[in-house]
Protein backbone atom coordinates (compact mmCIF):
# COMPACT_ATOMS: atom_id res chain seq x y z
CA UNK A 1 0.00 0.00 0.00
CA UNK A 2 1.88 3.21 -0.99
CA UNK A 3 -1.14 5.92 -1.40
CA UNK A 4 -3.75 6.35 0.25
CA UNK A 5 -6.98 7.12 -1.12
CA UNK A 6 -9.65 10.14 -0.21
CA UNK A 7 -11.40 7.37 2.36
CA UNK A 8 -8.23 5.97 4.71
CA UNK A 9 -7.22 9.91 4.29
CA UNK A 10 -10.67 10.64 5.66
CA UNK A 11 -10.11 7.77 8.56
CA UNK A 12 -6.45 9.00 9.62
CA UNK A 13 -8.19 12.39 9.81
CA UNK A 14 -10.67 11.07 12.81
CA UNK A 15 -8.62 9.40 14.01
CA UNK A 16 -5.74 11.83 14.92
CA UNK A 17 -8.77 13.95 15.93
CA UNK A 18 -10.00 11.11 18.45
CA UNK A 19 -8.53 7.62 18.41
CA UNK A 20 -10.49 6.57 20.93
CA UNK A 21 -13.23 6.66 18.04
CA UNK A 22 -15.12 3.13 17.62
CA UNK A 23 -14.75 1.45 14.06
CA UNK A 24 -18.72 1.77 14.02
CA UNK A 25 -18.55 5.51 14.38
CA UNK A 26 -15.71 5.72 11.97
CA UNK A 27 -17.56 3.82 9.41
CA UNK A 28 -20.46 5.77 9.90
CA UNK A 29 -18.66 8.94 9.46
CA UNK A 30 -17.08 7.59 5.91
CA UNK A 31 -20.02 6.29 4.83
CA UNK A 32 -18.38 2.58 4.79
CA UNK A 33 -19.54 -0.78 6.60
CA UNK A 34 -17.36 -2.34 9.98
CA UNK A 35 -15.84 -4.53 8.34
CA UNK A 36 -14.16 -2.61 5.28
CA UNK A 37 -13.29 0.52 7.57
CA UNK A 38 -11.80 -2.05 10.50
CA UNK A 39 -9.82 -3.65 7.58
CA UNK A 40 -8.22 -0.14 6.28
CA UNK A 41 -7.44 1.01 9.34
CA UNK A 42 -5.44 -2.39 10.36
CA UNK A 43 -3.95 -1.76 6.63
CA UNK A 44 -2.74 1.03 7.70
CA UNK A 45 -1.21 0.13 11.10
CA UNK A 46 0.30 -3.11 9.64
CA UNK A 47 1.83 -0.41 6.46
CA UNK A 48 3.57 1.68 9.20
CA UNK A 49 0.71 4.53 8.42
CA UNK A 50 -0.25 4.89 11.48
CA UNK A 51 2.59 4.34 14.42
CA UNK A 52 0.76 3.93 17.80
CA UNK A 53 -2.08 5.48 19.92
CA UNK A 54 -1.66 7.77 22.64
CA UNK A 55 -3.11 9.74 24.82
CA UNK A 56 -2.61 13.99 24.66
CA UNK A 57 -1.65 15.24 28.58
CA UNK A 58 -2.22 18.03 29.96
CA UNK A 59 1.30 19.52 31.03
CA UNK A 60 -0.55 21.88 33.56
CA UNK A 61 -2.46 19.36 35.49
CA UNK A 62 0.83 17.22 35.99
CA UNK A 63 2.43 20.02 36.69
CA UNK A 64 5.29 20.39 33.74
CA UNK A 65 4.23 23.41 32.54
CA UNK A 66 7.91 24.48 31.34
CA UNK A 67 8.62 23.91 28.04
CA UNK A 68 12.43 24.44 26.45
CA UNK A 69 13.87 24.49 23.36
CA UNK A 70 17.38 23.63 23.72
CA UNK A 71 20.05 24.01 20.69
CA UNK A 72 23.07 21.80 21.06
CA UNK A 73 26.64 21.96 19.28
CA UNK A 74 28.43 19.05 19.36
CA UNK A 75 32.75 19.48 19.55
CA UNK A 76 32.96 16.06 17.79
CA UNK A 77 30.86 14.97 14.77
CA UNK A 78 32.27 11.50 14.22
CA UNK A 79 29.29 8.39 13.46
CA UNK A 80 30.37 7.34 16.96
CA UNK A 81 29.49 10.43 18.31
CA UNK A 82 26.85 11.20 17.35
CA UNK A 83 25.60 8.14 18.21
CA UNK A 84 26.58 8.62 22.13
CA UNK A 85 25.06 11.55 22.46
CA UNK A 86 21.83 10.40 20.64
CA UNK A 87 21.51 7.68 22.84
CA UNK A 88 22.63 9.29 26.32
CA UNK A 89 19.71 12.22 25.56
CA UNK A 90 17.30 10.05 24.21
CA UNK A 91 17.62 8.08 27.52
CA UNK A 92 15.90 11.69 29.68
CA UNK A 93 12.49 11.74 30.81
CA UNK A 94 12.42 15.80 30.03
CA UNK A 95 13.22 15.29 26.87
CA UNK A 96 10.10 15.00 25.04
CA UNK A 97 11.68 15.36 20.88
CA UNK A 98 15.38 15.23 19.57
CA UNK A 99 16.15 16.85 16.48
CA UNK A 100 19.41 16.56 14.12
CA UNK A 101 19.47 19.92 12.39
CA UNK A 102 21.49 21.79 9.85
CA UNK A 103 22.75 25.78 10.60
CA UNK A 104 24.28 26.76 13.47
CA UNK A 105 23.11 23.66 16.26
CA UNK A 106 23.49 20.41 15.32
CA UNK A 107 20.96 19.39 17.62
CA UNK A 108 17.39 20.94 18.89
CA UNK A 109 15.78 19.43 22.03
CA UNK A 110 12.75 19.68 23.34
CA UNK A 111 12.51 19.65 27.37
CA UNK A 112 9.62 19.29 29.32
CA UNK A 113 9.60 20.70 33.29
CA UNK A 114 7.61 21.57 36.17
CA UNK A 115 10.12 24.91 36.62
CA UNK A 116 13.55 26.44 35.95
CA UNK A 117 14.85 25.02 38.62
CA UNK A 118 13.85 21.47 37.54
CA UNK A 119 15.23 22.53 34.13
CA UNK A 120 17.92 23.80 35.95
CA UNK A 121 18.91 20.81 37.79
CA UNK A 122 18.45 18.99 33.99
CA UNK A 123 21.13 21.15 32.58
CA UNK A 124 23.91 20.60 35.44
CA UNK A 125 23.13 16.98 36.16
CA UNK A 126 21.63 15.35 33.27
CA UNK A 127 22.69 17.74 30.11
CA UNK A 128 26.30 18.73 31.15
CA UNK A 129 27.37 15.32 32.25
CA UNK A 130 27.03 13.97 28.30
CA UNK A 131 30.21 14.08 26.89
CA UNK A 132 31.42 16.40 23.63
CA UNK A 133 28.91 18.90 24.13
CA UNK A 134 30.42 22.36 22.94
CA UNK A 135 27.21 24.70 23.81
CA UNK A 136 23.84 24.57 24.76
CA UNK A 137 21.29 27.53 24.22
CA UNK A 138 18.18 27.66 25.94
CA UNK A 139 14.98 29.23 24.35
CA UNK A 140 12.01 29.16 26.94
CA UNK A 141 8.32 29.61 25.91
CA UNK A 142 6.45 32.47 27.14
CA UNK A 143 3.61 31.60 25.12
CA UNK A 144 2.47 28.41 23.51
CA UNK A 145 0.15 30.21 20.01
CA UNK A 146 -0.09 26.81 18.62
CA UNK A 147 0.16 23.31 19.20
CA UNK A 148 -1.02 20.16 17.02
CA UNK A 149 -0.30 16.95 16.69
CA UNK A 150 -2.52 16.03 13.53
CA UNK A 151 -0.85 15.88 10.22
CA UNK A 152 -2.83 17.99 7.49
CA UNK A 153 -3.21 14.81 4.93
CA UNK A 154 -5.09 17.16 2.21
Amino acid sequence: MDALDKIDKHILKLLQENALLSVKEIANTVGLSVTPTYERIKRMEKNGFIDKYVALVNREKVEKSLVVYCSVSLRDHSRNSLEVFNSSVGGIAEVMEIYYTSGGFDYMLKVVTKDMNTYQDFVVNKLAVIENIATVQSSFVLKEIKSETAIALE
